[in-house]
């Protein structure tokens, strides 16, 4: 593309004339259209002689001088006006095709001439500087554009040398008379960019000494047809190691032979990089990432950062997509060749294209494109491993017989190529050139011919490569390229997706919207800042007094004899009180119960919702947090607590945990009565629809189910969970359709959500699309790999500040647990967990279990369940066992349920919530003994299960029938003091009845008559304990009248009831 500066133009002439191409007759009948270029003026220009040189502009376009402008003086103010303008033809079948248009740009060189010396019969000239014009506009749908683009200096030109606030610059016009494209074209087309950046770690055979060599990579794209043209990217520079690649550094243009070295660049084009973690190719793991960083600083690369575009026809972009789908992977071909340079008047096999021998070190690299057709997808960019070319392997992988270097070679001519272009040779040209031969009167039996031939080629090539791999001849040049570890830098970029994805007003216009009934707007119920100060006193005050408890339980003796107590003992007493809470585990016990409140204040009063951008700025809001935290301390230890008012009826807490204790003790209608009476004191509350609708899902009343979701969305439609809801409710309902919608609007409403992208991955494998599969848990595992990270960072911070109030480290680690959509604290309670994992999962198919087993979705829990076993390396974990458990004990299924809790046991012997499922399997069974070890095993471990409500009342239930009933007291107390339900003080009175204890027996049945008067037991041991001491008042009020006590004594005998012994 230089300008051959030693020619002279006419001057004043507009235009060159270029003879045009042979054309067919099918071709001439395609409009051509012309693409005029104006060049307008030029700024800041400086010549070789004195300040205003005489100048003209000399346009070129695809190898073809299109014209020179007349010969112009500059001012003195280094302006000069051209007002040139030229032109060419457009032809969709011709050497201008839009493949063309779209990589290559238009060359503007301004060039001076120099005044004539004494003697000098010829003008002679200099080449000032060079501009380049893209043309991407023109397939963008515009016919015409202005813009001013900067005069590169050409070397050893003056303007090397201008003073920094220069500028020098031409005012370029394009305009064509109407679109080069159709309205089909610009909905259907799309434009392919590929950056090959470098190649990484190559052999050590690599050397910058010796015979030159050209590096070349190729990749080949689909056409509209059913052949693929190749790209070809050349003339790689080899470099040795000792720095990186500097960043951003500027894309250049798939030209060779570009006068100024500025103008190699494509303008406002750069490769940016990113971190390792976001990229989509192969070394993208934490454990490559010192490998990358030593590759790509210390060890030989060779880069090219060219830049090829590709104009996509509509019928190109299906075959794309086609041809992705049933092909995962792209072959990309490295190889090296010898420059060959050739004299004039002899022939080379180089000048023949006969260099197939001369292709050393072939390699491959496989570029996985499945990303591209994930939805809203349009750039994959990363790392890909280079291994040898094994044409049995290529096509296992890419379903490619064909190599670029090794088969095309004689087409493409690569040695000859290098000389002209690094881009590639497109269809259009090839189509171009059959049209120069002799055999034109007879195309039509030539053609036919020729795909015979065609045909037989590929055949003959595809059996011939074949049979050398087979017959043992192995690539041991290209093995080279795993031994080094070499690796391509890459990336494959489309202006529109080829799969567009749906955006959530969409979503929500086109399904929420239509299936959910409108309703008026509640008014929004308020938890702020104020309530989370009163949970947090409630909390402060309610472990004050377990300290106190436990204060007067260990020095209580000293307090009560009156004696005074010296500064010296206090202390003693401390450190002994604090040794006793600690070894007790009360003490983590106390903070975990005081970890949600500071939550939510740190949510709702100091609105932090977000990651912490720096250490500073951590140990500085939790200064403050500290200081406000143990003002409120003070405030709540020093306040006047009144009595506080019984409610008349349970609370919403308690009938949550009544209906729980129904449904596992399998009484499904008063677990249905309690949803009910929940769903009637609020129903704005979205939180009781949801519970609800889980408990159908239990009973599969499906239909009832989705009511209640889509009621919960009705309430709110960008509320994460009800949607998801929705969207099983509509899967196990077979409405496919609008499932997809209601996973999708969860997961755009909330990309940041592991659970939301997660369970669209599921929904996708149970359609079988692969592709989507892939996608969305590649995402879920990207946002949980992130997460981990952070939570890794925060807790390295908090261990390399020693006492840096580590337990607010944790509150703020869970804070981003919750920020990220993991598990919503609503589905599980405070006063008892439904369903939750004694560790935190490290997959994000755990992560998804814990919700789904909360709201009784066992299809997709067994699905998730089969992704977690392929996931995982080293074997299943004592989650998935104790998960898998429960799925078999919903289903009686009591011996499987065994095994998998056998192998739960064996893999983490000293989990709480393994032992209390076994209990509850003995239990169930009917072998109390076992059940009995199982549960008093748990409750003697320092950390909880998940469930210990129930491990106390199945535990307390077998104490009685075995008759220990001091021991099933105590332990229905511990269920009254940590969850209070009808069942516990029910235990507590049958056991205070049995112990003949009949005062605390009828003030416990009382308090649990209070909690349910319908339950049948209750008011069964009510009328005994009242037979038994119903005239035990009299006597407590020392009735005296020993005729009216005979009298009460008569009565009781004739009734027929009663204890006439008093």
């Amino acid at each position: 593309m230089a300008a051959p500066v030693g020619q002279s133009a006419k001057r004043g002439s507009l235009s060159v004339a270029v003879p045009p191409p042979l054309q067919s007759t099918e071709a001439s009948l395609i409009p051509v259209k012309s693409v005029q270029i104006t060049v307008l003026e030029g700024h800041d220009l400086k010549g070789v002689k004195g300040e205003t040189p005489v100048t003209y502009v000399r346009v070129e376009y695809n190898g073809t001088t299109l014209g020179d402008s007349s010969k112009t003086d500059v001012s003195s103010s280094g302006t000069v006006i051209y007002n040139f303008t030229t032109s060419f033809d457009y032809n969709p079948d011709g050497p201008n095709s839009l493949d063309d248009i779209a990589h290559k740009p238009i060359f503007l060189t301004v060039i001076e001439v120099l005044p004539k010396e004494k003697r000098q019969k010829d003008e002679k000239t200099v080449a000032l500087g060079q501009a380049v014009v893209d043309l991407l506009p023109l397939l963008q749908g515009k016919c015409s554009f202005e813009t001013t683009v900067p005069l590169h200096a050409a070397p050893g030109s003056p303007m090397e040398n201008l003073r920094p606030d220069a500028k020098c610059a031409l005012e370029v016009a394009v305009s064509v008379q109407e679109s080069l494209l159709s309205a089909a074209q610009l909905s259907g087309g799309n434009l392919l960019r590929v950056t090959l950046e470098a190649a990484y770690s190559v052999p050590d055979a690599f050397i910058p000494t010796g015979p030159q060599q050209n590096y070349m990579v190729s990749l080949q794209v689909p056409t509209a047809g059913e052949k693929e043209y190749p790209l070809l990217f050349k003339n790689g520079v080899l470099k040795l190691g000792g720095e990186k690649e500097p960043l951003p550094r500027p894309k250049k243009w798939p030209i060779s032979n570009i006068l100024a070295p500025g103008a190699q660049s494509i303008p406002d084009s750069f490769i940016v990089g990113g971190s390792y973690e976001d990229e989509d190719g192969e070394l993208n793991k934490t454990e490559d990432r010192e490998f990358r960083i030593q590759a790509e600083s210390i060890k030989k690369r060779i880069v090219w950062d060219v830049e090829r575009r590709c104009y996509l026809e509509p019928a190109a972009v299906l075959n794309l997509q086609k041809h992705i789908a049933e092909s995962r992977y792209w072959p990309v071909e490295i190889t090296r060749v010898p420059v060959v340079t050739s004299t004039k008047g002899k022939s080379s096999k180089a000048d023949k294209g006969d260099d197939d021998g001369q292709i050393s070190f072939h390699g491959v690299a496989y570029v996985n494109v499945v990303p591209l057709l994930y939805p809203g997808v349009k750039r994959i960019r990363g790392a890909f491993r280079v291994v040898a070319y094994q044409v049995c392997e290529v096509f296992e992988k890419t379903k490619c017989l064909l190599s670029v270097f090794r088969d095309l070679g004689h087409q493409i001519n690569l040695t000859k190529l290098g000389a002209t272009s690094a881009g590639i040779n497109s269809p259009h040209s090839r189509a171009v050139a059959s049209r120069n031969q002799k055999e034109d009167k007879v195309r039509e039996k030539d053609g036919q011919r020729k795909v015979g031939m065609s045909n037989a080629l590929k055949s003959q090539v595809s059996e011939t490569a074949l049979e050398m791999e087979g017959s043992g001849c192995q690539n041991l040049e290209g093995q080279q390229y795993t031994e080094a570890g070499t690796f391509l830098v890459m990336e494959i970029e489309l202006d529109k997706a080829l799969v567009p994805k749906r955006l959530p007003e969409e979503l929500a216009a086109r399904c929420v919207k239509e299936m959910i009934p409108p309703r008026p707007q509640f008014p929004c119920r308020t938890a702020g800042a104020k309530k989370a100060v009163k949970d947090y006193h409630s909390q402060i005050t309610s472990i004050a007094g377990a300290i106190l408890d436990e204060y007067h339980e260990l020095f209580g003796k000293q307090v009560t004899d009156g004696a005074m107590i010296d500064h010296q003992t206090l202390e003693e007493q401390k450190c002994q009180l604090n040794y006793e809470l600690n070894r007790s585990g009360k003490y983590f016990a106390f903070k975990e119960q005081l970890k949600h409140s500071v939550v939510k204040i740190v949510r709702e009063k100091y609105l932090k919702t977000t990651a912490f951008n720096n250490l500073e700025q951590l140990q500085a809001f939790q200064s403050e947090l500290y200081v406000y935290l143990v003002d409120q301390m003070h405030i709540a230890l020093n306040q006047d607590t009144a009595a506080p008012t019984l409610p008349t009826f349970a609370s919403c807490e308690q009938l949550r945990l009544f209906a729980h204790e129904a449904e596992v003790t399998g009484d499904y209608e008063l677990a249905s009565l309690y949803y009910q009476q929940r769903v009637a004191r609020d129903r704005q509350n979205i939180q009781y629809w949801l519970d609800y609708g889980a408990f159908c899902l239990l009973i599969e009343e499906d239909i009832k189910a989705q009511e209640c979701f889509r009621e919960a969305l009705s309430l709110n439609p960008s509320h994460l969970y009800s949607l998801l809801l929705c969207g099983i409710a509509a899967v196990i309902m077979e409405h496919y359709e609008e499932a997809e919608i209601f996973f999708e609007d969860s997961s755009c409403l909330e990309p940041s959500s592991i659970l939301a992208w997660t369970l669209l991955g599921l929904f996708y494998d149970i359609q079988d699309n692969d592709i989507r599969v892939e996608m969305a848990f590649h995402e879920a595992n990207k946002l949980l790999q992130a997460r981990l990270t952070k939570e890794k960072t925060i807790i390295e911070a908090a261990e390399g500040g020693g006492k840096c109030y580590t337990f607010l480290l944790t509150l703020v680690s869970e804070m981003k647990k919750l920020s990220t959509g993991v598990l919503e604290s609503s589905f599980v309670t405070t006063t008892v967990p439904v369903s939750r994992l004694s560790h935190p999962s490290t997959t994000i198919f755990m992560e998804t279990i814990r919700f789904l087993m909360e709201v009784n979705a066992l299809q997709f829990v067994h699905r998730a369940l089969a992704h977690e076993l392929l996931c995982l390396q080293g074997g299943p974990s004592c989650d998935y066992y104790l998960v898998l458990a429960q799925t078999h004990m919903l289903k009686k299924n009591f011996p499987k349920a065994e095994e998998c809790l056998q192998e739960a046991i064996q893999i983490d012997y000293l989990n709480p919530n393994v032992w209390a499922q076994k209990g509850h399997l003995c239990y169930l069974s009917g072998n109390l003994s076992e059940a009995k070890e199982c549960y008093e095993r748990t409750i003697s471990f320092v950390t909880d299960a998940a469930e210990m409500h129930f491990v106390y009342l199945r535990l307390g239930s077998i104490y009685l029938e075995e008759k220990e009933y001091d021991k099933a007291k105590q332990i229905y107390l511990l269920a009254c003091k940590k969850s209070a339900s009808c069942l516990t003080w029910l235990g507590v009175g049958i056991a205070c009845y049995r112990l003949k204890e009949m005062g605390e027996a009828e003030e416990a049945l009382s308090e649990a008559n209070a909690l349910n008067n319908n339950n049948a037991e209750v008011w069964a041991y009510l009328a005994l304990v009242c037979m038994k001491v119903s005239a035990q008042p009299a006597r407590y009020y020392k009735l005296n009248k020993e005729d009216l006590l005979q009298e009460i004594h008569e009565v009781q005998q004739i009734v027929g009831f009663g204890n006439p012994s008093f």
